[in-house]
């Protein structure tokens, strides 16, 4: 993908904040304890951006843990900045492909949450099938949940919307939920769209806890 410019402050942040607050990929299962030195929930956020959201979750909510995958260079660079000012020892970050991560590091019915907010719609039809949301991907976020856990996904592209519905839906482990894990603060992408009159489209879905 296009990466994009970095600012020399996030550039200096993959360069010295890394070591820090970065979760190397690698084929292996983790360890939230070992990562966070404590045992908590664990929230994983795909495709945190540039992390003003992710942040945003990680400070509200001490009493978890966050994980934040996201492949894009400078939105990786401003999320360590983020968790070095704010201090936030809850919250890491993976730089990798999400469904690898998922696939390989997250063990099954570990996770308390998925998080999903406003991923590339690929508005052209023919396009549809580089979407995220696929059978495939809501069979492996549903085992990755715990039991109860919630399947957070926001999006302002009301086909997209219409599309992870059907997929969602359609997935036997899965089952519709009132409300996700935490309450989603608004953020400057989603205030622009309201302006633009795009509508925001919020679905929540759990793990189911028995047949």
């Amino acid at each position: 993908m296009r990466q994009g410019r970095t600012t020399p402050a996030q550039k200096r942040a993959l360069e010295q904040l890394a070591p820090k607050y970065l979760v190397p990929f690698r084929p292996g299962l983790i360890s939230s304890e070992e990562i966070f030195r404590r045992t908590a929930p664990l929230v994983l956020e795909i495709g945190s951006g540039m992390g003003e959201t992710t942040a945003a979750i990680a400070q509200a909510h001490p009493e978890a843990d966050f994980i934040a995958v996201e492949v894009h260079g400078p939105g990786v660079g401003s999320l360590l900045n983020r968790i070095e000012s704010l201090q936030l020892r809850n919250l890491r970050v993976i730089r990798h492909d999400a469904v690898d991560v998922l696939d390989q590091m997250i063990a099954d019915a570990s996770l308390a949450a998925i998080h999903l907010f406003f991923p590339d719609p690929w508005p052209k039809k023919r396009h549809h099938k580089r979407r995220l949301v696929q059978p495939d991907f809501a069979a492996l976020a549903a085992r990755k949940l715990a039991p109860g856990g919630t399947l957070h996904a926001a999006t302002d592209w009301p086909d997209y919307a219409e599309h992870m519905e059907v997929i969602l839906k359609n997935e036997s482990m899965l089952q519709r939920a009132a409300a996700g894990f935490v309450k989603r603060p608004t953020t400057k992408f989603e205030a622009r769209g309201k302006r633009l009159g795009n509508p925001i489209r919020d679905l929540h879905w759990r793990r189911k806890t028995g047949p």
